[in-house]
C-alpha cells in the first residue's frame, strides 16, 4: 500500500514537474514578445512619427500590450498555484526520504517564478514610464503648434510687445551706462578734490612750522607790492608829461 501511494505521488510530481516547465517556457516566449513590443514603442520621439504611430498603430499595439499582459500575469499565477501544490506535495508522508532533492527541485522553479515575476513587472514600469513621457512631450508639442497656428493678428501683436519689451530693456541698459558713467567722475573729481585739499594742508602745516619761511614770503609780497606801486607811479608821471608835451 505504501508503495503504490509513494508512486502515486511519484507520479503527481512528475506531472507537476511538467506542467512547471511548460508554463516556464510560455512564460519565457511571452516575455520576449512583451519585452520587443514595449521597445518598439522607442525611438518615436519626433512628432510627425508619434502622431503618425497614434493613428496607425496605437490603438492596435495598445489591444496587443493589454491582450499579452493579461496572458502573462495569468501565466505567472498558474505557475505559482503549481509551485504551491509541489509546496504540499514535499509535505506528504512518502515524499520525506526524498525530501531534499524535492526541496531543491521545488526552490529552483520557485526562483525561476520569481526571475520571471520580477522581469515582468520590471518591463512594465520601464514601458509606463516611457509612455507616460511621451505623452507629455506630444502635449507640449501640441500646445506648440497650436500656439504657432494661431491667429495672424495675435502673433503680430505678440511681436509687437516683445520688440517694445527689447527697447525698453534697451534704454534702462543706457540708462544704467550713462549712471555708472556720472558716478565715476564724481568720484574722481572728489578724489582730486581730496588731494587739493591734502596739498593746502601740507603747505599751511610747513609754513606754521616754520615761521621764517612764512616771513620770508610776506616780505617777498610786500616788496613785490612795493615795486609795483613805484613803476605804476613812473608810468603815471610818465603819461602826463607825455600828455602834457603833446598839447602844449
Amino acid at each position: 500500500m505504501s508503495t503504490t501511494v509513494m508512486g502515486t505521488s511519484s507520479n503527481y510530481w512528475e506531472d507537476l514537474r511538467k506542467q512547471a516547465r511548460q508554463l516556464e517556457n510560455e512564460l519565457d516566449l511571452k516575455l520576449v514578445s512583451f519585452s520587443k513590443l514595449c521597445t518598439s514603442y522607442r525611438g518615436s520621439h519626433d512628432q510627425q512619427e508619434r502622431e503618425c504611430r497614434s493613428e496607425s498603430f496605437g490603438p492596435f499595439q495598445d489591444n496587443m500590450l493589454v491582450a499579452m499582459t493579461s496572458e502573462v500575469e495569468q501565466l505567472l499565477s498558474k505557475l505559482s498555484a503549481v509551485n504551491d501544490k509541489m509546496a504540499e506535495c514535499t509535505n506528504t508522508p512518502g515524499a520525506l526520504s526524498h525530501n531534499a532533492a524535492l526541496m531543491h527541485t521545488l526552490q529552483r522553479h520557485r526562483d525561476i517564478l520569481q526571475d520571471y515575476t520580477h522581469e515582468f513587472y520590471k518591463t512594465k514600469s520601464n514601458f509606463l514610464s516611457l509612455r507616460e513621457r511621451e505623452d507629455l512631450l506630444g502635449s507640449v508639442h501640441r500646445d506648440i503648434e497650436s500656439y504657432k497656428n494661431g491667429s495672424g493678428v495675435n502673433n503680430r501683436r505678440s511681436e509687437l510687445f516683445l520688440k517694445e519689451h527689447e527697447h525698453l530693456r534697451n534704454s534702462n541698459s543706457l540708462i544704467d551706462n550713462a549712471i555708472s558713467i556720472a558716478m565715476a567722475t564724481k568720484e574722481n573729481i572728489t578724489f582730486q578734490r581730496g588731494m587739493l585739499k591734502s596739498i593746502q594742508t601740507r603747505v599751511t602745516t610747513l609754513a606754521n612750522r616754520f615761521p621764517a619761511i612764512n616771513s620770508l614770503i610776506q616780505k617777498i609780497d610786500l616788496r613785490k607790492r612795493r615795486d609795483s606801486l613805484i613803476l605804476g607811479g613812473v608810468i603815471g608821471i610818465c603819461t602826463i608829461l607825455l600828455l602834457l608835451y603833446t598839447f602844449h
